[in-house]
């Protein structure tokens, strides 16, 4: 199970990291259009921005952000100091490993139970982007989800990860 999740992770992170790409490609034809702007609106061309540019980039990066989480989680990428038990005995190792993997896997349902309730109230409360219109509340669910599955890549280290075989 544990290369199932690893793999889940792995495919978290492709998706961030292509809601990255498109917020990359929306900011550069956004900043290309008040470039071409300067040049031609003294023509009598203007060019105008994208509409509702900050709407989209802030409700993309929303959800983008968070599906890295589960990816450093599955490859140890957060940070570790463990300069007081470097020497420490292995089942001490262990033991502290188990429980630092639990309580990320709480903390990680922690936030994942409170962007849910966010979400009921921003759905609803009917919230929209205000220049797209677009309702708010479905861009909640990539955050949600990534943190259900760091929580589930936490748990699935404690019983199927080689760290300290």
């Amino acid at each position: 199970m544990h290369a199932h999740v690893t793999r889940l992770a792995d495919i978290f992170a492709m998706l961030g990291g292509a809601i990255l790409f498109v917020i990359v490609m929306v900011t550069t034809t956004n900043t290309g259009a008040f470039i071409l702007d300067r040049f031609l609106a003294p023509l009598g061309l203007p060019v105008s921005g994208l509409p509702g540019y900050e709407d989209f980039v802030q409700l993309a990066i929303s959800g983008a952000a968070l599906m890295f989480f589960p990816y450093t989680q599955a490859s140890r990428g957060h940070v570790a100091v463990d300069l007081f038990v470097a020497n420490a005995p292995m089942p001490v190792k262990r033991l502290l490993d188990h429980m630092w993997l639990t309580l990320t896997a709480a903390i990680a349902l922690f936030l994942a139970y409170w962007m849910v309730l966010g979400m009921l109230e921003i759905h609803s409360d009917a919230a929209e982007a205000g220049v797209l219109g677009w309702p708010i509340w479905p861009f909640y669910i990539p955050g949600i989800a990534s943190m259900i599955l760091w929580a589930v890549v936490s748990v699935s280290q404690i019983f199927g990860d080689a760290r300290y075989a």
